[in-house]
C-alpha cells in the first residue's frame, strides 16, 4: 500500500494537468524570463498602441516616416483594430501563462503554449516581411516585439527539452504574482512617461 499510493497521487495529479516536480531549478530561471520578455513585449505593443490612439491621425502636412509610416499602413489594422493592440493582449496572456506556469507547473498549460508562441512567430515573421517590402520601412518597436516573441518559443522549445516544468520545483504563489504584477505596471507606467519624449509629430 505505501508504494502504490505515490503512483495514484501522481496519475491523480496528471489527470488534473499537474506533473510530479523535480528540481532541475535552472527550469525555473527560464520560465522567469520568459515572463519577462512577455513584459518587454507588452511594453513595445503597449508604445505602438498609445501612439495609435494618442498621436495618430498625424497633423495636415506630415509625411509619415520609418515607424508612423509602417504603423499607418493598411497592414497595420485588423479591420478597425491595430496590429499593436492585438500584440499587448498577446503578451499579457503570456504574461499570465508563465505566471501561472511558474507557479503550477501544469502540463495542460505547457502544451497549450507550444502552438500560441508558435502563432505569434508566424504572425511576427509575417509582418516583419511586410515591414522589408511592402512597405518599405522600419518600426524598431515592432522588430522588438517579434525578436521578444520568437524568443518566447524558443525558451519554450529549450524548458521542453530539458523535461519540461514539472522537471522544477514549483513557485509559491505569493513569490510569483506580486513580482509579475508590479513589473508589468512599472513597465506600462515608464511607456506612459516616455511617450511624450519620443520624436513623434506633435510631441
Amino acid at each position: 500500500m505505501t508504494q502504490t499510493a505515490p503512483a495514484t497521487t501522481a496519475a491523480t495529479d496528471i489527470g488534473r494537468g499537474t506533473q510530479p516536480t523535480g528540481d532541475d531549478r535552472t527550469i525555473n530561471v527560464l520560465i522567469r524570463t520568459f515572463i519577462g520578455v512577455a513584459v518587454v513585449g507588452w511594453g513595445a505593443s503597449m508604445l505602438l498602441t498609445a501612439i495609435h490612439f494618442l498621436v495618430l491621425p498625424l497633423p495636415d502636412g506630415v509625411q509619415p516616416q520609418g515607424a508612423i509610416e509602417v504603423i499607418t499602413s493598411p497592414w497595420a489594422y485588423v479591420g478597425p483594430i491595430p496590429l499593436a493592440t492585438i500584440g499587448a493582449a498577446y503578451y499579457i496572456l503570456m504574461i499570465a501563462a508563465g505566471a501561472t506556469w511558474l507557479h503550477t507547473k501544469d502540463a495542460r498549460l505547457e502544451r497549450a503554449l507550444l502552438p500560441l508562441t508558435s502563432l505569434g512567430v508566424l504572425s511576427s515573421a509575417g509582418f516583419v516581411y511586410l515591414q522589408l517590402v511592402p512597405i518599405g520601412a522600419i518600426c524598431p518597436f515592432c522588430m522588438m516585439s517579434a525578436a521578444a516573441t520568437t524568443t518566447l518559443l524558443l525558451l519554450e522549445i529549450v524548458i521542453r527539452r530539458r523535461g519540461g516544468a514539472g522537471a522544477a520545483p514549483q513557485v509559491a504563489a505569493a513569490r510569483v504574482w506580486p513580482v509579475t504584477f508590479f513589473a508589468t505596471m512599472a513597465v506600462t507606467l515608464l511607456v506612459l512617461w516616455g511617450l511624450p519624449q519620443l520624436p513623434l509629430p506633435g510631441n
